[in-house]
């Protein structure tokens, strides 16, 4: 099967991650009600890597079916030029689920890229999404396939998550509800992103891993959910940065002036990407030029895991126009390891 990889804002093909067939460039995903329509404008004017149309949560059920008609519109309108295309959907148990997939798939297929399929709790509901959208794309004959991203959001799904992860070929990411989550496990907060105490922090993280792992072991990109809090950009910068150092690929957004800061949170340091670059230029001249399988780069020893790491780091800023320095730092000195050790210090 070809391997469809988009390029993300500045053209640079993001890194293949494997299960999933595409790729596509998510620090930012901004969330739009479905039926504020004079949002619409803004989205599409917005730096956000990816504008997510919301059917769920933020629509009420007295204009859901108005909402799907304001989508379509919205879609023909405007044209989010150079980002990610979605749709929420209302999620698989409820009365709008298929009416919503059929609407928007036949009325304007051809302008999105994703179905978010929410309150995800097992891989039937996966499934179900994916088995009738290719019903709609045979009928339709439409040669590009719409992808999925899968909202874990209960307890339930947690416990499930490996399987949902697996269940379609279409799914490109897991996307971490923090508040429905926290309303499944009972805990005592009023605020979607936050929480009371400095160890609620520490708790949120077993979830957000668990999500992580099971992102990585089936090539989907891991991206974490809104912080409510609006004017708290300092909180959200802490919750983006620690999303960031888990691993997670980006993080969603519930208001514009939330893009900025978030897509710094997932773009590398200009330090790292370049003491990153660095230690790859470095193990590729020690192992190719010189045979040696582990090398100093000034105070620190780097072998086949470090270049793993940094490759890592590399990939994600060139993806999104970073460059390495035109000369290596010069207070960057490479020895062996022997050059540094000795039997006597070991």
């Amino acid at each position: 099967m070809t391997t469809c990889r988009p390029t993300c804002i500045q053209g640079t093909p993001l890194p293949y991650l494997g299960q999933s067939e595409v790729v596509r460039p998510r620090r930012s995903t901004l969330a739009v009600p479905a039926s504020q329509s004079r949002f619409y404008g803004k989205a599409d004017q917005s730096m956000a890597d990816e504008v997510l149309l919301d059917l769920e949560d933020s629509v009420t059920p007295a204009t859901k079916i108005q909402a799907r008609v304001q989508v379509l519109e919205a879609l023909q309108t405007y044209r989010f030029a150079r980002k990610v295309t979605a749709v929420r959907i209302n999620a698989c148990d409820t009365e709008w689920c298929y009416e919503d997939i059929i609407s928007i798939v036949q009325g304007a297929g051809n302008r999105i890229d994703c179905l978010v399929i929410p309150k995800v709790d097992a891989a039937e509901h996966v499934q179900f999404v994916d088995h009738l959208l290719s019903q709609i794309e045979r009928k339709l004959r439409m040669t590009r396939r719409i992808g999925l991203e899968l909202q874990i959001e209960s307890a339930r799904a947690l416990e499930n998550i490996s399987a949902i992860a697996a269940a379609s070929r279409r799914s490109e990411t897991l996307i971490f509800g923090q508040g429905d989550l926290a309303a499944s496990l009972r805990m005592p907060v009023l605020t979607i992103g936050g929480g009371r105490h400095e160890d609620a922090v520490d708790y949120w993280k077993y979830f957000l891993g668990r999500l992580v792992v099971a992102a990585r072991a089936n090539g989907l990109q891991a991206i974490d959910g809104p912080y409510a809090q609006l004017h708290d950009i300092d909180g959200l910068r802490t919750a983006s940065e620690r999303a960031a150092m888990l691993g997670f690929d980006g993080k969603w957004a519930v208001h514009p002036t939330q893009v900025q800061v978030i897509n710094e949170s997932f773009t590398p340091r200009r330090e790292d990407f370049d003491r990153a670059s660095a230690i790859l230029d470095a193990y590729r001249r020690a192992t190719e030029e010189n045979q040696i399988g582990a090398v100093m780069l000034g105070e620190e020893m780097i072998d086949e895991a470090s270049r793993k790491m940094a490759a890592t780091i590399v990939e994600r800023g060139a993806a999104f126009g970073m460059s390495a320095k035109a000369e290596s730092d010069p207070q960057t000195t490479m020895g062996t390891v022997e050059d540094s050790t000795s039997s006597d210090s070991w």
